[in-house]
């Protein structure tokens, strides 16, 4: 991978972009086969009937609690069934004993600031939250509402270095005001990884209200080669998803932090961003005071120490780059 090199941090070294591989034989390579092959099916079928029929009814016919159980059983297919839970500073075996605040859904007005590297992300998140997803974009503090399914291709789809007309746009002030008891998740790097670096953040977070809780949210896949940096690898995807026998994700959840830069946000523009269902100049305007940038440095950092990894100073433009070279390399 040394032709690569140039998109590697020139800090740390990381190359957030080279996809991850596993090393296997050629007796695990067949057995690996037949369980994909018995998987692929099932696994299809079922996630067709439930983003087609499932996901399209009311709520009184699918509640919170039997859409959960659906998702579950979406991810059991693959052999998702191990999920190491923790909070940030919080001993084994201590969650129990830990204020309900602590948990995102649990403290009124939550927001998920979630790193980016896998489709099972999106679903993993939906299955325990229920949240509301949101798209980031560069050089805006508006987010994109979108739906659970288009979440899921988002993470095997490539960069968007601009965003949508302004009417399909909105904050998340807006949308923590509109659903004050629904979880929103943001993706703040804006486009995957491989796990292994934090990309630089969009501003959208600074757009929350000073009242809501922002809680970095880390998963890292065991194996990893279920992460999809390079977009459009639906297939290899698929392979490493249905082909193993089990997948473990160690979840790590840090303490909410809150945006102080929005407290002096008086009750004029409030009105206005709730309304309109975006916000003022001040809302799309990408220049970021130090109250601001600091807000996001704290998620970032955050979110790296929850991923024993570092922040990279790759850029949407360079992962783009990296595409372009990676599939000349491929031909």
């Amino acid at each position: 991978m040394e032709k690569y090199s140039q998109f590697r941090d020139r800090g740390s070294g990381i190359s957030p972009f080279i996809p991850s591989t596993t090393p296997t034989s050629t007796l695990s390579t067949l057995v690996h086969g037949a369980l994909f092959l018995f998987r692929l099916p099932f696994f299809l079928s079922y996630s067709a009937f439930f983003f087609l029929v499932l996901d399209h009814l009311p709520k009184f016919l699918i509640p919170q609690v039997a859409r959960k159980l659906l998702l579950w059983t979406l991810l059991g297919i693959p052999g998702i069934w191990w999920v190491d839970l923790q909070l940030d500073g919080v001993k084994r075996g201590s969650l129990s004993q830990q204020p309900s605040s602590r948990f995102p859904g649990n403290a009124r007005r939550s927001v998920i600031a979630a790193q980016f590297t896998s489709p099972i992300d999106a679903l993993y998140l939906a299955a325990i939250f229920d949240p509301i997803f949101t798209i980031s974009y560069p050089n805006t503090r508006k987010v994109q509402r979108i739906s659970l399914l288009r979440a899921i291709f988002l993470a095997l789809s490539p960069p968007v270095l601009s965003p949508p007309p302004p009417s399909s746009l909105t904050t998340l002030r807006a949308l923590v005001e509109k659903y004050p008891h629904r979880v929103i998740a943001v993706f703040p790097e804006m486009s995957t990884t491989n796990g292994k670096g934090i990309l630089p953040f969009s501003p959208s977070l600074v757009s929350a209200p000073a009242d809501a809780h922002i809680f970095p949210v880390s998963m890292r896949y065991t194996p990893p080669d279920i992460t999809t940096p390079v977009p459009g690898s639906y297939g290899s995807f698929l392979w490493n998803l249905l082909s193993r026998p089990t997948h473990l994700i160690r979840v790590r959840i840090a303490e909410g932090v809150t945006n102080r830069s929005a407290a002096a946000t008086n009750g004029d523009t409030l009105a206005h961003d709730i309304i309109a269902g975006g916000g003022g100049d001040e809302i799309n305007d990408a220049r970021l005071t130090p109250e601001e940038q600091a807000l996001l440095d704290k998620v970032a950092e955050a979110l790296a120490r929850l991923a024993r990894n570092k922040r990279v100073g790759l850029t949407l433009r360079d992962k783009t780059a990296f595409i372009e070279a990676w599939s000349k390399g491929k031909k």
